[in-house]
């Protein structure tokens, strides 16, 4: 019964022209635009040194990770070099920040890392993510400086945990940064998100008050997890079978370069679709209204966790993740952006590991108040 009804659900949702425009069709023209409004950006778009000043005081000074780390990233004979760094005090940081000759500045204070900018840009997102890269991993050295070691033999463990960790950014030697990956990054998170379409129609099928089919659902002799798992990966399916065509169409015919960690993109794709299905099971279960609404409610979200995310603009990213933070880590759709973001830039995964932990996390949640919900519903007639 279990295949019986799995087959019939994949047959039926692939008749819902609805579904198949928002997650088939939707995505391929979405990425199509995007290719068109973007296709001068990489080829004028070079990987330019980031102009930078340091606050260079005891502060500074006596944090031996942060010293080295941007030492190692500001250095002229390195081909890993990413800052043009400048040594000033806290005024002349100041004043070359108003004069717009850097695009931030960054001081030590109380053994953390200040950050001020003036505007928001790729630059200053670029800045913000290293620094908080050095400071994660500063976290692992804590009981080293803290021992009776010399300035010499701390400076060798750093640089030891340094490159074990390979905080740096990965510098695409003589390669173009591509600022409208960005986009793309958010359009796979858009589509993963999409699935939740497919989650909520698996899951009115099941229920008695909201179609004629889950009427029947209902008091059929197959038990209703059955039913609704089987519905849900037939959903599952669906929206792989969506993805695949979404990135096939965008590296065969688009030729977008997603980068060399093609099976971690993948892994991420698959926990992002799970996220996604999660999130139309949720809403669907707990709804009381019509399907149209709910879709509106789904399309709503997703538009909106695309737009913190940064789909319209990276800027409205970093603002979201320096003055409220808390939005973009709660934002499924950010999750699978900055999963994406983070293999593309940097040679560390624990940026990439985090969101997808992120995600599961989400996705058990939504899952779990969605099974007890509907365990407790009770008809009355049907």
């Amino acid at each position: 019964m279990f295949f019986h009804n799995f087959k019939y659900s994949l047959k039926v949702l692939f008749k819902n022209k609805t579904l198949i425009f928002w997650t088939f069709a939707f995505p391929l023209i979405l990425a199509t635009l995007f290719k068109m409004a973007f296709a001068n950006i990489s080829s004028n778009e070079k990987l330019n040194l980031i102009n930078i000043a340091i606050v260079n005081d005891d502060n500074y000074n006596n944090n031996i990770m942060f010293k080295t780390a941007f030492n190692s990233l500001s250095d002229k004979d390195s081909k890993e070099r990413l800052f043009d760094t400048k040594y000033v005090d806290l005024s002349e940081a100041e004043d070359l920040l108003n004069k717009d000759k850097i695009d931030g500045y960054l001081y030590i204070e109380d053994n953390k890392p200040k950050i001020v900018i003036t505007k928001n840009g790729i630059n200053q997102t670029i800045f913000k993510y290293v620094t908080d890269e050095i400071q994660e991993t500063s976290l692992l050295i804590n009981d080293i400086t803290n021992d009776d070691s010399d300035i010499k033999d701390i400076y060798i463990k750093v640089m030891n945990i340094l490159n074990s960790e390979n905080i740096k950014l990965e510098n695409k030697s003589n390669s173009n940064l591509d600022y409208s990956m960005i986009e793309f990054y958010t359009l796979i998170a858009m589509t993963c998100m999409y699935g939740s379409m497919l989650g909520m129609f698996s899951i009115n099928k099941t229920l008695a008050n909201i179609s004629k089919i889950g009427a029947r659902v209902s008091i059929s002799p197959t038990k209703k997890i059955v039913n609704v798992l089987s519905s849900l990966l037939a959903g599952y399916i669906a929206q792989l079978i969506g993805l695949l065509l979404l990135f096939i169409y965008t590296i065969v015919i688009l030729q977008v370069d997603y980068g060399n960690n093609i099976s971690l993109i993948i892994l991420l794709a698959l926990v992002g679709s799970f996220a996604g299905l999660s999130l139309g099971v949720f809403l669907g279960s707990m709804l009381k209204c019509n399907e149209n609404t709910k879709i509106g409610i789904l399309i709503a979200y997703t538009m909106f966790g695309c737009f913190f995310a940064g789909m319209f603009g990276v800027e409205e990213k970093y603002v979201i993740d320096t003055h409220i933070p808390l939005i973009n880590k709660l934002n499924p759709v950010n999750m699978i952006t900055d999963g994406l973001y983070s293999l593309y830039y940097y040679n560390t995964f624990s940026r990439f590991y985090s969101n997808i932990i992120g995600l599961i996390v989400f996705a058990l949640i939504l899952i779990s108040i969605s099974f007890l919900g509907l365990r407790r519903q009770k008809y009355d007639s049907i």
